[in-house]
């Protein structure tokens, strides 16, 4: 699996391994044991919006926030977080935000930290970006119908 990384200006600096479609991560879950997908939204998105499911597949998705609401403060300990849930070295991270943009920074962060061996943002993240109306829901996990619950 390839990524595309970040680009600054004409150059291309790569901070993680990529960005990767909710589709290719629903791939790379049910087919590598060893891959791990990473919430990293909020407690207030995962209980009013809905969570991903993997439970079908053997796994359990990991909720670690990135930033906290309603504040958006930095998780300063996001690293740590990652290492307690047993994220292993040898593991690839997928990172699910709301659209795509926030697990770009928990990528980032894990890779900075040497924790998985790969870690990936998974673009238009669970609910996807802003409509031509201002609304969500017309991309993403969700609307791909990928597996989802809402408590």
């Amino acid at each position: 699996m390839s990524g595309t990384g970040r680009r600054c200006g004409n150059l291309e600096h790569v901070t993680y391994a990529g960005d990767i479609s909710p589709r290719q991560a629903w791939d790379v879950l049910s087919t590598d044991p060893d891959a791990v997908l990473v919430d990293c939204r909020t407690q207030a998105e995962w209980s009013y919006v809905g969570v991903p499911v993997v439970d079908e597949i053997g796994k359990s998705a990991l909720f670690i926030e990135w930033v906290s609401f309603p504040d958006g403060a930095r998780n300063n300990g996001f690293v740590d977080d990652l290492r307690a849930a047993g994220i292993r070295d040898d593991q690839q991270i997928l990172f699910l935000c709301r659209s795509g943009n926030r697990s770009i920074g928990a990528a980032e962060a894990a890779t900075a930290a040497g924790v998985g061996k790969a870690s990936y943002n998974i673009l238009e993240g669970f609910e996807g970006g802003l409509d031509a109306d201002g609304h969500r829901g017309t991309t993403g996990w969700k609307a791909l119908g990928l597996p989802w619950r809402q408590s």
